[in-house]
């Protein structure tokens, strides 16, 4: 059993940054991901990342603004998110899954996950 528990989101001005961070307890899934879901709208892929080699996927409206990152000694991944928009405000929830290869971590399905993180507020005021 994986349990991951997340930190960070919070209240923002447009163009500000907030840096979310997942920890992983139990064991180490090699793909781990942050979703998004706003209200009246279906939960989102926002980045993933395989673990064992570091690779990273993202959805195209955040590419160059969102980076996500690894750190292995803590079992935790981090979102770092700048230059927010107000269309980035949603619930972020974190996912971990276990995978074989990195072609299966870049899916963007939130069914293929099967370790959630309770979820945190993200809001961008304009």
């Amino acid at each position: 059993q994986v349990q991951l528990v997340e930190s960070g989101g919070g209240s923002v001005l447009a163009g500000g940054s907030l840096r979310l961070a997942c920890a992983a307890f139990g064991y180490r899934p090699n793909c781990r991901g942050w979703f998004r879901q706003a209200p009246g709208k279906e939960r989102e892929a926002v980045a993933r990342i395989y673990t064992d080699d570091s690779t990273t996927y993202y959805t195209d409206s955040v590419k160059g603004r969102f980076t996500i990152s690894q750190d292995d000694a803590k079992n935790t991944v981090y979102l770092q998110m700048n230059s927010l928009k107000p269309e980035d405000t949603a619930m972020y929830y974190c996912a971990a899954r276990f995978t074989f290869n990195r072609g299966a971590c870049a899916l963007g399905d939130p069914s293929a996950y099967n370790y959630w993180g309770q979820g945190t507020q993200v809001t961008v005021s304009s």
